[in-house]
């Protein structure tokens, strides 16, 4: 079952940036990327590190703590120390809001 949440205005998030979001305990993070915005969870697989000061290039995450490199459209784990891909939730955008599928 979808569950369409209002997270955040476009303009919200920077080029190549992200922020996170939080919505009945869970963290997220969004993402905007040359190829648009993205959802995955906000928390690394690795040690729990939150992906808030990561840097983002392209359509990679790279984990503040020890770097482990993630695909942000796909959630894939790119790089040791990673392992475990990040989960990854629809979005639609609408009038200039994003809106996540948190289901």
């Amino acid at each position: 079952m979808t569950q369409w949440i209002d997270a955040c205005a476009t303009d919200d998030i920077d080029e190549e940036d992200l922020i996170t979001w939080e919505h009945d305990g869970h963290v997220y993070a969004i993402y905007n990327t040359e190829k648009g915005f993205f959802a995955t969870d906000g928390m690394c697989t690795h040690e729990e590190q939150s992906l808030a000061d990561g840097l983002v290039i392209d359509c990679v995450i790279e984990c503040p703590l020890h770097g482990g490199r993630f695909d942000v459209c796909t959630g894939k784990a790119l790089s040791a120390p990673v392992s475990v891909d990040l989960k990854t939730y629809d979005i639609k955008v609408e009038n200039g809001r994003i809106y996540v599928d948190t289901q």
